[in-house]
């Protein structure tokens, strides 16, 4: 029997970097329209929904013919968001999919090799994809470690591991792309925050210190999140010879 596959694009309307972030156009399309159209293009979702937490987002997907769910503003994270629509959608999946709705450029390719990855990989209850980069400096960017399986061992803002010896080869980047098991985004949302995750900022340590297991797949490519204003002006350059954006730039909205 063939697996069911959501996806989720947990988005909410306060941002105070970049105010209203889901809502900036980028080459005349919203930035949450870019994400979702992209990951439309995925070969592996069965189904695609936006999380927003308000209702200016909602009407917003819906002119541009998106499925939306509206969830509740309090929220701590992306992840809790999700699961307030997934419980909403009333359906049974055997996957779920977190597409963080501040990646404009999200690859549909790497949403279906995480997903690949984690079907083959079913006793990792959560996949966090990750890239090779030679140097990250920014605290904007989360960091993995991970061991010799690819399970991962920690998350940070800072650059982790410390290269003290100078012979560190390359950083892992947590990639915006999250593939949870049901039971595992039900025992992350329905737990407390937890002391790393207030410390770090990073939501997903939570799952690590309440003892969730999560592997991490190294991919090619590059993806980089909307947060500050340098991050949108890249978006927008790199968006103008972007191959993808050409095959869903001409959809009609109404």
């Amino acid at each position: 029997m063939s697996k069911k596959v959501i996806g989720l694009i947990p988005s909410r309307l306060s941002s105070t970097r970049l105010p209203q972030k889901p809502l900036i156009k980028i080459n005349d399309i919203p930035l949450i329209i870019h994400t979702y159209r992209r990951a439309k293009l995925s070969k592996k979702l069965d189904d695609l929904f936006i999380c927003c937490d308000d209702k200016i987002i909602f009407d917003l997907a819906t002119k541009y013919k998106a499925k939306a769910i509206l969830t509740s503003k309090k929220h701590k994270n992306g992840t809790e968001r999700i699961f307030e629509g997934y419980k909403k959608i009333k359906k049974k999946y055997d996957l779920i999919v977190d597409i963080q709705g501040d990646e404009p450029l999200i690859s549909p390719d790497q949403i279906d090799k995480v997903i690949d990855f984690h079907l083959k990989n079913k006793k990792s209850e959560i996949i966090l994809p990750s890239l090779k980069l030679k140097n990250i400096s920014s605290y904007n960017v989360v960091k993995i470690v991970a061991d010799k399986s690819q399970n991962v061992m920690y998350l940070s803002r800072s650059k982790i591991p410390h290269n003290f010896n100078n012979n560190a080869d390359y950083y892992l980047k947590h990639l915006s792309i999250i593939s949870f098991v049901p039971s595992a985004l039900k025992k992350f949302s329905e737990h407390p925050q937890t002391k790393l995750e207030k410390i770090e900022g990073i939501e997903l340590l939570r799952a690590l210190e309440i003892g969730l297991k999560i592997k991490t797949t190294i991919l090619k490519g590059n993806s980089f999140s909307v947060d500050i204003k340098e991050d949108l002006n890249k978006a927008k350059r790199v968006m103008k010879k972007d191959k993808l954006f050409k095959l869903y730039s001409s959809i009609e909205n109404d």
